[in-house]
């Protein structure tokens, strides 16, 4: 058996799932999906595995805009949208498949 931390995650493997369905969005909206298909996480959890999978090749950063709005912070936001990279392996699951079936 080899040492150290076991290179997958379910919850990336989870986010390859929605991506599979969505085809390509940025965070929040991933995460608005997810915790609505999947066990409840935590957003911070959800940009963290992006960020990783962006690394490990799992998903790649499709566009970068900046919308206009009106936020608590301002008017100006920038969405990285992410959609599946080269390493995806999407394994179809029953509950996402239902989920946009439906949506």
């Amino acid at each position: 058996m080899t040492r150290g931390r076991p290179v997958g995650s379910n919850i990336r493997q989870n986010i390859i799932e929605v991506l599979h369905f969505m085809g390509k969005g940025y965070g929040y909206d991933i995460y608005r999906k997810y915790i609505e298909i999947f066990p409840p996480v935590t957003m911070r959890s959800i940009y963290y595995h992006l960020s990783k999978g962006v690394k490990t090749d799992e998903f790649k950063i499709d566009s970068v805009r900046k919308e206009e709005g009106d936020y608590s912070w301002g008017s100006l936001v920038t969405k990285t949208y992410y959609a599946l990279g080269p390493k995806a392996k999407p394994a179809i699951v029953k509950e996402a498949k239902e989920y946009f079936s439906k949506n």
